[in-house]
């Protein structure tokens, strides 16, 4: 049931108007693997970290099972850093500063112990990194997701739409999703994305939940109203390790299957916007992912007589 993930292990600092976090551990690879490992171990770990990121860290994900073979550390180097305010609705933020660091050329090597895993998911990183990936899996896995973003559509589009035609799943959000398409409605914009190659698209809403498309078919998950947020950094990653988590412990991939995932999806990414950073997730029992996945189906558990 191996799971390899790809992506930026990083210092975040992020401002709201619930207060600042200092500087503390983030990046796209590592909050996937700390909602993954809810659900299927081992993660196979695949980033790059500068000699400052504490062992510490590095310790906490090996004790969840997270393997680090595949996670390079370069002496004398700085890892990855963002420091981002979010405004009063939560929904957008400003970037303050980017120091790629490490990332600036990270080529990923994959080990010999992780090949012949059967899910790969691909955290938001330059598509040219991501193709390097797939090239170097020998066996190709039975499922691949994958995150972008706007930036890779502006700078490197052409390399975007060829990882594209080799992945299953595709993860943007609604402006990504419209922006790839040139569609306004996100009906018409999933159709268009689902020619390119994937053959399922999750589109994010934030906190207006997530849709699934798949051929003619849609489903809408929404997400846990909550009565504090305190930092959505993180959200979407924590979400899609949800996602591919539940989908590589039962090791099914049906449409039907992706419904209940996005369910588990959501209900990961509400935990984690509850406090700074990582810090929720790592104190998330599986009786705390079994009361929060009880509420998503009372929140749109209803029955109705049909006349």
């Amino acid at each position: 049931m191996s799971l390899t993930v790809v992506g930026t292990m990083a210092f975040d600092e992020i401002e709201t108007p619930f207060g600042k976090s200092g500087k503390i551990i983030g990046g796209s690879a590592t909050f996937i693997a700390w909602a993954a490992s809810n659900f299927v171990t081992p993660i196979n770990q695949v980033s790059v970290i500068g000699e400052d990121f504490p062992q510490a860290e590095l310790d906490a994900l090996t004790a969840k099972g997270v393997a680090l073979d595949g996670v390079q550390i370069k002496k004398g180097e700085k890892s990855f850093y963002w420091a981002g305010k979010y405004h009063m609705d939560m929904n957008s933020r400003d970037t303050l500063v980017t120091d790629l660091n490490v990332l600036a050329d990270f080529q990923p090597v994959i080990p010999d112990s992780y090949q012949g895993s059967e899910f790969l998911i691909l955290g938001n990183l330059t598509p040219q990194v991501q193709m390097s990936v797939l090239d170097q899996m020998k066996v190709r896995p039975k499922l691949i997701v994958m995150d972008t973003m706007n930036f890779w559509m502006e700078v490197a589009l052409d390399d975007l739409l060829k990882v594209l035609k080799k992945v299953d799943v595709l993860m943007v959000n609604d402006s990504e999703a419209r922006q790839l398409s040139g569609e306004f409605s996100l009906v018409k914009a999933a159709h268009k994305i689902l020619t390119m190659g994937p053959r399922y698209l999750i589109i994010k809403k934030g906190e207006h939940g997530a849709l699934l498309f798949h051929e003619n078919h849609v489903f809408f998950a929404p997400a846990m109203p909550l009565e504090d947020v305190y930092d959505p950094t993180g959200a979407g990653d924590t979400f899609a390790g949800g996602f591919i988590g539940h989908l590589a412990k039962t090791k099914d991939i049906s449409f039907e299957n992706m419904k209940t995932a996005i369910i588990v999806g959501s209900a990961m990414a509400s935990f984690c916007v509850e406090k700074f950073g990582t810090e929720r997730l790592r104190e998330v029992t599986a009786e705390d992912i079994s009361a929060r996945l009880e509420q998503f189906v009372q929140l749109v558990n209803f029955d109705i007589d049909l006349v």
